[in-house]
């Protein structure tokens, strides 16, 4: 899954993965088995680490978080649109 953020009002998604046979995550499939604390832990993070100290207004905003198959999707068309801006190169 991921969450989808805007940057300065940019799309700025962050894919959430895990590594095939991981001893503690391995089993997680979607972003429903993400415990919730460590899914607002990931929103926090994300949410903040761009901010720059001493201004008010936040540099990202979380939109809403999302699962395996928009996450799929997202990958599929960035590799779309890599190729249409960059070429087929493997």
């Amino acid at each position: 899954g991921g969450f989808r953020l805007l940057d300065h009002n940019k799309a700025d998604d962050k894919l959430i993965a895990v590594m095939q046979d991981d001893a503690i995550y391995g089993s997680f499939n979607c972003i429903t088995d993400v415990p919730l604390a460590v899914i607002e832990r990931l929103k926090h993070y994300f949410t903040t680490y761009k901010d720059i100290p001493g201004e008010d207004k936040p540099r990202t905003v979380l939109t809403h978080v999302y699962d395996v198959d928009v996450a799929h999707d997202l990958i599929r068309r960035s590799i779309l649109d890599y190729q249409n801006n960059f070429g087929n190169h493997k």
